[in-house]
């Protein structure tokens, strides 16, 4: 099914590994896909395919956000990475991957698995490995989210997106509305948030050395995040030698809604060496 939105953006959906795949495609060149975060979906990366226009864009829903269906999820990163494995064989061939958050975790387990489908990973305020805070937290709103008490799961929601948020322009209601219609019937929250959880016993950073130095890998950080940290970005620039570093000013987690233009030009940055 393909349709066609009022930019040069078009909507299609594939069948992968058992789940239907809504994605966006934009742009013309080499192939960019764009992964998002938890609580997120394609449509949070549409200023970044309204401004990269020299290269092909495809921003999907992951497994069970947005427009995709959520299969038999299995909480599990490996799971969400072969999903996108899927992608890459089926859609796009070998690409440049960029991931925020959650995605970046993903992309980065992709290229430590198959480095000869991800030509180059840029990761957003990723983590490769989560603390017994993290893991709480993960526990917590999993079990909200698997109940029924919907007023509970907003304030939940618009709590951690203000907290993700630095810019004091930026519009939190709004992004808290956009974040829970990408969440919907909220089981691919719950499958992502607990992989993201299995971090602290199952962390990925020790896979990391298997990317190697042909595979250009890019971490971009914000200097007020307090979800990925510096720390945490460190501890992947540790993991994996030849990574280059850039941060955001001004910026929490959600580092592309309170600086859009930083995040862009660094993206661009970041594509011009892949």
């Amino acid at each position: 099914m393909t349709t066609r939105d009022d930019t040069t953006m078009t909507t299609e959906t594939v069948r992968l590994n058992g789940i239907d795949v809504a994605y966006t495609k934009a742009g013309s060149g080499p192939p960019v896909v764009l992964i998002h975060g938890l609580a997120e979906g394609r449509r949070s990366w549409r200023v970044v395919q309204e401004s990269l226009t020299g290269v092909t864009t495809y921003a999907y829903d992951l497994r069970g956000h947005g427009a995709t269906t959520v299969g038999r999820p299995d909480g599990t990163l490996a799971q969400l990475r072969d999903d996108l494995l899927a992608f890459l064989e089926n859609v796009t061939g070998p690409a440049v991957c960029v991931g925020f958050s959650l995605g970046g975790t993903i992309v980065l387990s992709a290229a430590a698995h198959r480095p000869g489908l991800v030509k180059s990973v840029v990761a957003l305020g990723t983590s490769s490995v989560v603390g017994r805070g993290a893991q709480s937290f993960y526990g917590e709103r999993i079990e909200l989210f698997r109940g029924s008490d919907v007023e509970a799961k907003k304030a939940a929601l618009l709590a951690d997106t203000a907290a993700a948020l630095h810019n004091p322009e930026s519009d939190v209601d709004a992004v808290t509305a956009a974040r829970m219609a990408a969440v919907g019937d909220a089981h691919g929250y719950v499958n992502a948030s607990t992989a993201m959880a299995r971090l602290r016993d199952e962390p990925l950073t020790p896979e990391l050395s298997r990317i190697g130095a042909d595979v250009d890998v890019h971490i971009i950080g914000a200097d007020h995040d307090s979800f990925c940290p510096r720390k945490a970005a460190q501890i992947i620039l540790d993991a994996i030698g030849h990574a280059r570093y850039a941060e955001i000013s001004g910026a929490g987690h959600l580092m592309l809604v309170d600086q859009p233009d930083q995040v862009v030009a660094a993206l661009q940055q970041a594509l011009a060496t892949a």
